[in-house]
């Protein structure tokens, strides 16, 4: 009787641990680059030199992080970039769209499927995806969109970068940027969501 009792506390564990950690695709490909790709969130506008939320990030990391942000550039163009974002080889791409989509009045359903390739891309490519979620005010059915579209697809999602930032002005360069103070804050919440998924 002890051994059965055993053997299903042991089975009722394992799904425990499986049901929390949650399959990610290319989790164990060979790379080791880790690149940010995106628009001025990424590109760290608003900050001084070194300050970007992928600069934060490879500091907390120990590790370098390629910062391909770009200013303005909207989820619909990133496909575009792709060949110099998989040029660099890369074990992770955090990637982070959709805000001027948002800003400019686009289709939400052209954004949502432009971020689609770029990850279908990005695994076909070996590398692990993540989706980074912006969270601005009236962002909401990009968040719902984009974390179904992570779990659908086995990417890592990152929930509302400038959610608790956005509204505070300690953090603000201008309406709509993080200065210095805000990247770090954005920098904590990525790193938290992808630290369990790196070697």
């Amino acid at each position: 009787m002890k051994k059965w009792i055993l053997l299903a506390a042991l089975a009722a564990g394992a799904w425990y641990f499986m049901k929390g950690s949650p399959e990610v695709k290319n989790l164990h490909n060979p790379y080791t680059a880790i690149v940010a790709f995106g628009d001025s969130l990424t590109a760290g506008y608003g900050a001084p030199k070194g300050a970007s939320y992928p600069d934060v990030l490879a500091q907390k990391l120990g590790r370098p992080v390629v910062n391909l942000g770009l200013s303005g550039d909207t989820a619909v163009n990133a496909p575009n970039r792709l060949p110099d974002v998989l040029a660099q080889n890369p074990h992770m791409v955090l990637i982070e769209f959709g805000a001027n989509d948002f800003m400019r009045s686009l289709p939400l359903e052209d954004a949502v499927a432009a971020v689609a390739r770029v990850v279908d891309e990005v695994q076909a490519a070996g590398a692990v995806a993540v989706i980074v979620d912006t969270g601005g005010p009236g962002m909401g059915a990009y968040t719902k969109a984009y974390e179904k579209m992570a779990k659908e697809k086995q990417a890592v999602f990152v929930p509302g970068i400038v959610k608790g930032i956005f509204h505070d002005r300690r953090y603000k360069s201008d309406m709509i940027h993080p200065n210095a103070a805000g990247y770090e804050k954005v920098a904590e919440k990525v790193y938290k969501e992808i630290k369990p998924y790196l070697k």
